[in-house]
């Protein structure tokens, strides 16, 4: 079974030198899931590469599963942190209804990549209303050009973990083109910043097509 399907605050500030193009990059989930660590191995990575990088993270109710999100910049002449709507190059949606919310940074062609599986957010929780996935992944479809669906339900139950679920958006980004990475200078980040015994299921992930 095919689970990837495509369809064609604070800030931290880094200094360093050159790269091609500028990215801007948006990722947004809910608490829990790994969204700031997806943004600081991607930051990792480019300041291994001497990639300019600027980042600000919204937390907000981050442990009780509120929205969470990032803006990661990498490129030369960066004087803020945040991204001007209409001109991310990249959506990195850890839930889709978060993902719907941010869609108004994307610039026109850009590139989203996305988690199917539905968290009910706090505000759903505390007013009773339902709230599900197929409605958010039809309106991501129909307003979305480059956009990259995984089902990683399906995908982090086959490796073993619900934790690994960052790293699997990771990789599918890092296959998208849009990113200057390998999936070896992500390989190589992680494995300094996770837990040895967690490499392995983490590599899993990031390989996982």
């Amino acid at each position: 079974m095919n689970n990837i399907v495509n369809n064609t605050t604070t800030a931290n500030v880094i200094n360093t030198s050159d790269i091609a193009t500028n990215r801007n990059i948006v990722l947004c989930g809910v608490g829990g899931q790994g969204t700031v660590l997806a943004s600081k191995l991607l930051a990792a990575a480019a300041m291994n590469k001497d990639i300019p990088v600027m980042s600000a993270e919204t937390i907000g109710m981050a442990q009780r599963g509120g929205s969470v999100f990032s803006h990661l910049r990498m490129g030369k002449n960066l004087y803020s942190p945040m991204i001007k709507t209409g001109t991310a190059d990249l959506i990195i949606g850890f839930e889709p209804g978060e993902t719907v919310r941010m869609l108004p940074y994307l610039k026109e062609h850009g590139q989203v990549v996305v988690s199917t599986h539905a968290i009910k957010p706090v505000t759903a929780t505390l007013s009773g209303s339902s709230y599900d996935a197929p409605p958010m992944i039809d309106y991501l479809k129909k307003h979305v050009e480059n956009l990259t669906l995984i089902d990683t339900d399906t995908i982090c139950r086959e490796i073993g973990s619900q934790k690994v679920l960052n790293m699997v958006l990771l990789g599918a980004a890092i296959r998208t083109g849009v990113l200057d990475f390998s999936l070896e200078e992500i390989e190589e980040v992680m494995k300094k910043t996770l837990p040895e015994k967690f490499h392995e299921m983490n590599l899993k992930a990031l390989r996982y097509a």
